[in-house]
């Protein structure tokens, strides 16, 4: 009975804050007209193509036996009006009345304030990406024959929220507004663009951003229509950010529309020449670059008009060096054939010694023949055509440049396909003289070995086979038909850090050398450089003026921190992980240890009392551990590792850098600068480094601790040399957006410059 009592109670607590009285049901929810909905096979039910904001008053609502997985037309079949729910008037009601107040039963109050409150901020502004969480709740569609909106309520699911607030604002005496709502079942109205064309942008947007967009049509509170996309796009390796395309007039859309469309071509068609990067504006708006040049619809005229142009004129002078290569080719062809008799000559003279050889008259008749001074080679391999090939070329008829006229994406298009022919010429004549360089080189040394052959022939007995064999010992590997010759590679490439790949087996190298080498004094003094204390660190390697305020100030923090820490922890275990306890076992990547955590306060000493010349005595000691450790481990392969803070970085520090781009932006998101440096070095093989693994966070008294960098990624170096080797001036500057409240869609967006410094 009192189990009742308080159901009872419940219920009446929320139908008086819903405002609904069933022994005295409203009017306006007694009265329903047909809606005639018909659905639309076309489109995907759990697909919102249109927002609106629909008036409160103006929507129906019905309820449905189902739930929101079956089907549109099952869940209409069965709707019925909700004063069929409210007033148990007829046998079929009363099931229906139960069904309403199970609903009711299940529903929070605090579910339905939280709804309440998310349409008072999407009253104030659109969210960025256009849907919000929970827009899956409200189920409403539109009726064209009726010329009604209507909510279908599945009484199956399990939350209540939405229609228990649509329900309230209609009881509300005072006067109700309006609600932003995603519209089920309804399709683009192609206001602005038909369906292909919407297609199109999906595909052209996906080829730029690779990312596929959400397109949404925005009625907003005046019936004006707008369109927004939405995604993400990528700025800077691997880092993306979300963007946002506002479209409010049809002049605007069909200019986007023909922007995208003329990029898309010049990338698919020309992908040699042309490769479009994005980027963001200060709005957050989708930005589309080129050659570090922003491309838009009121510059594309422009931009294909000069690409025109350059491309006449980078044409005029592939043609000249195509000239110029034939000429050379020419030339060099001669001096092959040159060569090449004077290598037949040696030849025939090694074979009339081995012919006259055999008797006395024949040798001095091979002496007669061959005693004048034999002329030594002199033909040297060209690197530049001879004068006769640097002459004034003649030129062949070429197109006039008009500056006035004005060239159309077709004309870009065909001028580039002219071009893409003569450079790949030109790129055969180069491996064509290349490929006779080569050939030059080894039958001049051809000649250079046959000749010191004849020097000593009279020395020697051999036959012509040796001759040839000695003539051809020093000859070159000659290059694959069509393969151009490359000069001074080096014989070993690189292999680039991928951190995706490569992470895990350098946490576990770098982790299990630092247990082997590093002392516990030092794993503690790299913990403390983990944490802000860093900053003090540096200002005191600095002798800066402010060092000692910096160093107050860290001290001031650490005991505010320690008191604000010693009132959540537990009471001091005096033993420590010496013991089995089911209580200590931690977790590190799934993997369970039983190891203590660092404690700062302990290794730095401090109490209330702790006094500063105190504190920099241990920073000192800190600085020092740190320093040593860093001589005592090198990295077993390259490495790639980023900074990213708001000011300049310090090559005299102890820096500290992340291995995770990604992480590295999403901290440093956090602090309220406008502006973000990023620093990207490369560190090489064998360099001197620490890295925050696992044992510089846990002690490991008990060896139970995973091995690896599982709770950070970061890696700390001291070395002036290779942070110099970072470019003074920004390699790439692009914007990124984030929402001002963590996790929270519907808060503002806010946009940071990030420039890239490499």
């Amino acid at each position: 009975m009192k189990k009742k009592n308080e159901n009872e109670s419940d219920v009446k607590k929320k139908l008086d804050y819903i405002g609904l009285d069933l022994d005295n049901v409203p009017e306006t929810l007694k009265i329903f007209e047909p809606l005639n909905y018909r659905t639309s096979k076309t489109i995907e039910g759990n697909r919102y193509k249109q927002y609106r904001y629909v008036p409160i008053k103006d929507i129906e609502i019905l309820l449905s036996p189902t739930n929101r997985l079956n089907t549109i037309e099952e869940k209409y079949s069965k709707a019925s009006p909700i004063y069929t729910y409210l007033v148990p008037d007829e046998e079929e009601n009363i099931i229906k009345h139960a069904n309403f107040l199970q609903m009711l039963k299940k529903v929070k109050i605090e579910d339905i304030e939280k709804i309440e409150e998310e349409q008072k901020v999407l009253n104030t502004r659109i969210p960025f990406r256009v849907k919000y969480p929970g827009n899956y709740l409200w189920q409403i569609y539109y009726s064209e024959n009726a010329d009604k909106y209507f909510m279908l309520v599945p009484i199956e699911d399990s939350d209540y929220s939405a229609f228990f607030y649509l329900l309230k604002k209609q009881l509300e005496k005072r006067k109700i507004g309006k609600i932003f709502i995603p519209i089920s079942g309804q399709d683009y109205s192609r206001e602005f663009f038909t369906k292909s064309e919407i297609e199109d942008i999906e595909n052209y947007i996906w080829l730029f951003t690779k990312d596929w967009p959400s397109i949404y049509e925005i009625h907003d509170k005046t019936e004006k229509t707008s369109f927004q996309i939405v995604g993400e796009t990528e700025v800077y390796e691997n880092i993306k950010t979300p963007y946002k395309v506002t479209l409010k007039t049809k002049e605007e859309a069909n200019q986007f529309y023909k922007l995208l469309k003329a990029l898309f071509i010049l990338q698919t068609q020309l992908q040699h020449y042309y490769k479009f990067e994005t980027n963001i504006s200060s709005n957050g708006e989708l930005e589309l670059y080129f050659n570090n040049k922003q491309i838009t619809y009121e510059k594309i005229g422009k931009f294909i008009n000069s690409e025109y142009i350059r491309l006449i004129k980078n044409e005029e002078e592939k043609e000249e060096e195509i000239t110029k290569s034939e000429k050379r080719l020419q030339v060099l062809q001669e001096q092959v054939k040159q060569l090449e008799v004077e290598y037949i000559a040696k030849e025939k003279q090694i074979s009339t010694y081995l012919e006259y050889k055999k008797t006395f008259l024949g040798k001095v008749k091979y002496f007669i023949k061959y005693s004048k001074k034999v002329q030594k080679n002199t033909i040297q391999i060209p690197e530049e055509v001879e004068e006769e090939a640097k002459e004034t070329i003649q030129k062949k008829e070429k197109e006039e440049i008009d500056n006035e006229k004005r060239y159309t994406l077709e004309d870009l298009v065909e001028k580039s396909k002219e071009y893409e022919v003569k450079e790949n010429k030109h790129k055969k004549l180069v491996m064509d003289i290349n490929a006779i360089k080569l050939r030059i080189k080894n039958i001049t040394k051809k000649i250079e070995n046959a000749t010191k052959f004849i020097e000593e022939i009279d020395k020697h007995k051999r036959s012509i086979f040796e001759f040839w064999k000695y003539a051809n010992k020093d000859e070159l590997a000659s290059l694959p038909e069509g393969e151009e010759e490359v000069i001074n590679v080096e014989p070993h490439i690189k292999r680039k850090f991928s951190y995706k790949d490569d992470i895990e087996k350098f946490g576990e190298y770098l982790d299990t050398k630092q247990r082997k080498e590093l002392t516990r004094e030092e794993l503690e003094s790299i913990y403390v450089g983990t944490t802000n204390v860093i900053n003090a660190i540096n200002s005191l390697m600095a002798t800066k003026e402010t060092a000692r305020k910096e160093t107050e100030n860290s001290l001031k923090n650490l005991k505010e921190n320690m008191s604000k820490d010693s009132q959540e922890k537990e009471e001091f275990d005096i033993f420590g992980g010496l013991i089995e306890d089911n209580r200590k076992i931690k977790t590190i990547a799934n993997k369970s240890h039983r190891e203590i955590a660092r404690d700062i306060y302990n290794i730095l000493g401090i109490s209330k009392n702790t006094k500063i010349t105190e504190y920099k005595f241990e920073l000192d000691r800190i600085i020092k551990n740190i320093k040593n450790a860093i001589t005592k481990i090198k990295t077993n392969q390259n490495l790639i590792a980023y900074k990213a803070i708001d000011e300049e970085l310090n090559p005299s520090n102890i820096n500290v850098f992340d291995l995770n781009l990604e992480k590295e932006i999403k901290e440093v998101l956090e602090s309220t600068e406008t502006k973000i440096n990023l620093y990207k070095i490369e560190i090489e093989k064998d360099t001197n480094l620490v890295g925050f693994t696992n044992n510089v966070f846990y002690d490991n008294k008990n060896n139970t601790l995973p091995i690896g960098m599982d709770l950070s990624t970061k890696v700390m170096i001291y070395d002036t040399e290779i942070v110099e080797k970072i470019s003074q001036k920004p390699s790439k500057t692009f914007k990124i957006a984030y929402f001002e409240e963590n996790k929270d869609e519907l808060s503002k967006v806010k946009i940071k410059t990030v420039n890239v410094y490499e």
